[in-house]
Formats: structure tokens, C-alpha cells, sequence
């Protein structure tokens, strides 16, 4: 039974996430999303008082 053999099928394993590891995640990083987020300001905005228009 050759399946119990794991001496070609570990190195066959290895060798794939080898290759994976190696192509994939520079194409991923390469991306550039368009939805950069923003710094926001830490000063909170200065609240103006409400003008009612019925007094």
C-alpha cells in the first residue's frame, strides 16, 4: 500500500505550502485598497448653541 508511505506525500506537502507561502501572500500585499482610512482629529468640535427661532 503506498498511501502508508509518508515520505513522498509530507515532502509533497511541504513542498506545496512552500510554494504557497512563498507566491501568495507578496500578490495579496500588493493590493492597494482605495478606502485608506483617515486620520481624525482628537480636538472635539466646539458645540454652537441652539438658535430656536420661536421666542
Amino acid at each position: 500500500m503506498p498511501q502508508l508511505n509518508p515520505s513522498p506525500w509530507f515532502a509533497i506537502l511541504m513542498f506545496s505550502w512552500l510554494m504557497f507561502l512563498t507566491t501568495i501572500p507578496p500578490k495579496i500585499m500588493a493590493h492597494h485598497f482605495t478606502n485608506d482610512p483617515n486620520t481624525q482629529s482628537t480636538e472635539k468640535p466646539k458645540p454652537e448653541p441652539w438658535n430656536w427661532p420661536w421666542y
